[in-house]
């Protein structure tokens, strides 16, 4: 023990070290001195070595002093010097456990107090009893304060004394829970050191043995915080890591740290106690979960390991389980992979019958909020859900009984459930294979008026539920939905207060204005109520606004244009009604018919194209009636004599197509509008229906009461005749086919055209294929075509000339 290395060392040894305390072979104080036949004393497992290492090498065995030959190698104890050097190491023992005292002291020098850490440290690994001598002479306490030292190295020391010092030793680990002990080797998480964070980690992991500590750790303010960080760092070394593993297994031991870890992302701990502890732990586990915000992979997480306990503990018969349950499974339902989880893991059944259920047994109002929130969720993943049994006779979610008791909670139970319930009904219409069974369960339950109703509900998510849940069933409901908007009741008025009211567009404007879309857009009702409530007039202020950019766009700006334009073009439906004339002052007031020519170049909005081009097609069919024909007066007596004064003025300006005087703002023309070539440039277009809506608008040009010989004249010369050939190379929808068959036909009334086309075999084939597979009109319309190009014999002139 006496190396002589500091002053501290020198002032340690207060009585010298006596020759015969020392082994011959080790040079060290004896602790088991024994006696050879020649008198020299040794220590026991030395000369027991020595003795060894003879007979293994065939050597005599030999005093090591005297190198005399040993008639005998028994060892005799000496017990008087055993007892001596006993006495002497307790007289030295006390005066160094006194020396280190003083010793350890912030005011001590840094290589004394280093001295006096290393003795304890020898000390207490000595033997295990030193322990308690550390105790009783109240070391603990001036270790813990060197902690404050300025020296790194001094700090470092302490830690790893204070580790030795509390190892396997509950006395002492009593004393470091006293005061801010723990908290002090908390804070050395926090340096920068990794050494200090080492050393700071193994001495929790010590303390964290004791449950008492276990609290007094988790109390410390961020202490399971960084120590779940450190456990997943990179940076740190892979001792420290495993190290602070098991110090955070060791904390698990409590509820209130078990509970921290989870709220920093470490959930393995509660997920354990949950499937495996006691049914009070289990509950306290569950509520723990309940109250937590978890990203989505983490949600996953939970589902997979621990969707059977919750369920199971939601269906238990105690309130507060029911609760917790409920409350966790909340947690994790809203994400679409976990959601999914669940109802592989069964959770529907319970969940439906827990909201249906009535009486004693029933679950409370605020539960069964939680209740409808967790089925909108699953019901938004995305499942099959005419598929998943939740009941008997086979029944699903979508059966006709499970629609018609969601419809009556919907009208019997508070603002908050009831938005809860409309998304589900939201997410059973979002999927085609369900939608179909929704909407005959609503027509057969009357409920569509009360539906309507909700769109003027005060509270926003109920309103924005319903509009949503309208939206997706209107295609399919259109005439019964439109029914319910018109008249006085105000639901209109509401829906269209919900879709101009803000600046910035929202989720909710665009699913009304999507809804308003896509109502039938021939019910002259509703477009008459739309027109006296001059809705048209500020729908088309909204879009023009966009259009200048005054709006600021967002992710729901293009659906929420594409429903204004959409909605605005259901005027151009009932021009030639009776009751058209308000939809036609509207039209030439506003100057429809160029801005949705302006629409036409919206590159990359296919809807808004294709809208756009069909309500020119509805204009332009309109401008052979509108167009202002010129009247000459009849031929005098004069004129009948001399036949040369009856030739008719000739008269610039009129519309070589509609052979009056046209234009865009007052009859709808498209030559005047300079609308051809927009729509001509649209048929080459990626999306078949944008080709189809312009070709058709274009095929106006050709119909019945106009100058077919013209409009051919109009498409030449904007180059429009060869495209419409090619789509008729190009395999389209039957849709598109039978349109271009028509066009074509009309295009091949001109003599020129037709002559080319005989000559071109594509063209030919093309028609004799729509004469051979098309639909009834189609293959009508294709034997036309075929006789202007001489492919077919046209059998009726033959005959006229017989």
């Amino acid at each position: 023990m006496g190396d002589g290395s500091s002053d501290l060392g020198a002032q340690l040894r207060v009585e010298p070290i006596y020759d015969s305390f020392l082994c011959p072979l080790t040079k060290q104080v004896m602790h088991d001195p024994v006696t050879l036949e020649t008198g020299q004393t040794y220590e026991r497992e030395a000369i027991e070595k020595w003795l060894r290492e003879c007979r293994e090498s065939g050597r005599k065995h030999v005093c090591p002093l005297t190198l005399r030959e040993l008639k005998s190698t028994e060892l005799s104890p000496s017990i008087a010097l055993r007892h001596t050097i006993k006495e002497w190491n307790a007289r030295n023992e006390a005066s160094k456990l006194d020396m280190a005292r003083r010793s350890l002291s912030l005011t001590s020098l840094e290589g004394d107090i280093l001295h006096a850490l290393k003795f304890v440290q020898r000390l207490c690994l000595q033997a295990s009893f030193n322990k308690r001598v550390v105790h009783d002479a109240d070391l603990i306490p001036k270790i813990v304060d060197v902690l404050k030292s300025s020296s790194r190295q001094v700090r470092c020391t302490a830690l790893e004394t204070l580790r030795i010092v509390v190892e396997d030793d509950s006395d002492n680990k009593e004393i470091m829970a006293e005061g801010d002990t723990v908290r002090t080797i908390v804070k050395f998480l926090s340096h920068e050191q990794s050494k200090e964070r080492e050393e700071a980690v193994s001495l929790l992991y010590e303390l964290s043995n004791s449950e008492k500590l276990c609290e007094k750790i988790g109390s410390v303010n961020g202490a399971v915080l960084i120590l779940v960080g450190m456990a997943t760092s990179n940076s740190e070394s892979l001792l420290t890591v495993e190290m602070t593993d098991k110090t955070l297994e060791n904390l698990a031991q409590c509820e209130n740290n078990v509970k921290q870890m989870a709220e920093c992302g470490r959930l393995q701990p509660l997920l354990t106690l949950l499937l495996e502890g006691a049914p009070d732990t289990k509950l306290s586990m569950a509520a723990i979960l309940g109250e937590l915000v978890l990203d989505n992979e983490v949600k996953v997480f939970v589902a997979r390991t621990a969707a059977f306990s919750l369920i199971n503990l939601m269906t238990h018969t105690d309130m507060p389980s029911r609760e917790a349950a409920l409350k966790a499974i909340n947690q994790i339902s809203s994400d679409e992979t976990s959601a999914k989880v669940l109802i592989e893991a069964g959770i529907l059944p319970p969940l439906v019958k827990d909201l249906f259920t009535v009486g004693a047994k029933q679950l409370p109002m605020r539960l069964k909020e939680v209740s409808a929130t967790i089925l909108a969720n699953v019901v938004n993943s995305g499942h099959d859900f005419d598929s998943v049994p939740i009941g008997p006779n086979y029944q699903t979610l979508v059966s006709k009984e499970i629609i018609h008791n969601l419809l009556h909670l919907i009208n019997n139970t508070g603002p908050a459930i009831e938005s809860k319930l409309l998304q589900v009904l939201v997410g059973l219409t979002n999927s085609a294979a369900t939608v179909s069974s929704v909407v005959s369960a609503i027509k057969s339950s009357g409920a569509t008026i009360s539906l309507v109703q909700f769109i003027e509900a005060p509270q926003v998510d109920l309103r924005a539920a319903s509009i949503r849940l309208l939206q997706n069933l209107s295609p399919r409901m259109g005439p019964e939905l439109a029914s319910c908007l018109r008249g006085p009741a105000g639901q209109l008025g509401s829906l269209i207060r919900e879709i101009l009211e803000k600046e910035v567009i929202t989720e909710e404007q665009a699913a009304a204005v999507g809804f308003l879309s896509d109502l039938p857009e021939r019910d002259s009702g509703l477009t008459r109520q739309m027109l006296d409530e001059e809705v048209f007039q500020r729908f088309i202020s909204r879009i023009v606004s966009i259009r200048q950019g005054t709006t600021r766009r967002n992710r729901f700006m293009t659906p929420y244009l594409e429903g204004l334009v959409k909605v605005v073009a259901r005027v151009t439906f009932g021009l030639s009604e009776e009751s058209g004339a308000a939809a036609r002052a509207l039209c030439c007031r506003t100057n429809l018919a160029s801005l949705f020519i302006d629409l036409l170049q919206s590159n990359g909005l296919d809807n808004l194209q294709m809208v756009s081009a069909i309500a020119l097609e509805n204009l332009s069919k309109e401008s052979k009636n509108l167009t202002q024909l010129l009247e000459f007066p009849a031929p005098g007596l004069c004129a009948t004599i001399f036949p040369c004064l009856s030739k008719q003025p000739v008269i610039t300006g009129l519309c070589p197509i509609h052979r009056g005087i046209c234009s865009l703002k007052e009859t709808f023309c498209l030559l005047d509008g300079q609308a051809v070539d927009k729509l001509v440039a649209l048929l080459d277009h990626r999306n078949d229906k944008v080709v189809e809506a312009s070709l058709a608008a274009l095929a106006t040009l050709l119909e019945d009461g106009v100058d077919i010989d013209q409009g051919v004249q109009v498409l030449l010369e904007a180059e429009g005749v060869k495209p419409i050939l090619d789509l008729l190379l190009g395999k389209r929808t039957e849709t598109l086919r039978s349109r271009v068959v028509w066009t074509v036909e009309r295009l091949l009334r001109c003599e020129a055209i037709a002559y080319d086309v005989a000559g071109d075999p594509n063209i030919s084939t093309a028609l004799v294929d729509a004469f051979q597979h098309g639909e009834y009109r189609t293959r009508q319309i294709a034997e036309r075509a075929l006789k202007h190009v001489d492919k077919i014999p046209n059998f009726s002139s033959i005959f006229s000339n017989v």
